[in-house]
């Protein structure tokens, strides 16, 4: 399974990186505006920072809701580095969309998928990823794990490339009951995946093991 981080936070994407095990990040408009990133020239230049970071695919999200607005930016930021991945919202035209990129051999990541039948849909116009939110549908008390079992399911059916990128991951079992269902990425906040570091017995064991040394090294 990959990690992606969703952040716009370069420190973060730093930290991630050097842990080794950061295959991409995900952003969207409003972690921009969280991290202060305002204003055409800037938000494109703070994409290609983050590229120069990782290695991995770098989802970046169009304004645009019509068609042409959507085409039109996603082959902007497109141009501005190979590991760019147009993010595009799971509508009619965000759709359309991403066909149109499909066939120009961009990578296209469709967000804000809700249901099996839109992550169908995203992969028949042959989406790179598909992001289930997750954690959102849970914050209405619906399982966004059920989805990401369900669109998994369905994708096996039929031999979909798309991959399932389950997103708005909140916590560390999030990750782990990702990985038992089979999703392809999971993309979330640096706090979820350091989380998967830590246990009780591992930090009282190295403790003993310490303490022993010390006895036996005095």
């Amino acid at each position: 399974m990959k990690f992606f981080i969703d952040t716009a936070n370069l420190a973060q994407i730093k930290e991630a990186q050097e842990l080794g095990v950061l295959d991409g990040v995900t952003t969207n408009p409003s972690l921009m505006a969280k991290e202060g990133i305002t204003g055409k020239d800037n938000i494109l230049k703070h994409y290609v920072d983050i590229c120069n970071i990782t290695d991995g695919d770098v989802s970046a999200e169009v304004i645009a809701v019509d068609y042409d607005g959507m085409v039109r930016e996603g082959e902007e930021l497109a141009e501005l580095h190979p590991q760019i991945v147009v993010k595009l919202p799971m509508t009619k035209d965000g759709v359309k969309a991403a066909k149109y990129f499909t066939d120009k051999g961009i990578k296209t990541n469709v967000t804000l998928v809700f249901s099996a039948g839109q992550a169908l849909l995203a992969a028949k116009a042959g989406a790179t990823y598909v992001s289930p939110f997750i954690g959102r549908l849970d914050d209405i008390s619906v399982d966004g794990l059920q989805l990401i079992e369900d669109i998994r399911l369905i994708y096996d059916n039929y031999g979909y490339e798309t991959e399932i990128l389950a997103a708005s991951v909140r916590h560390t079992m999030h990750i782990v009951n990702c990985a038992k269902i089979g999703a392809d990425v999971i993309t979330g906040p640096l706090s979820a995946i350091a989380g998967l570091l830590k246990h009780p017995l591992t930090d009282s064991g190295l403790a003993q093991f310490l303490a022993d040394y010390e006895k036996g090294n005095k």
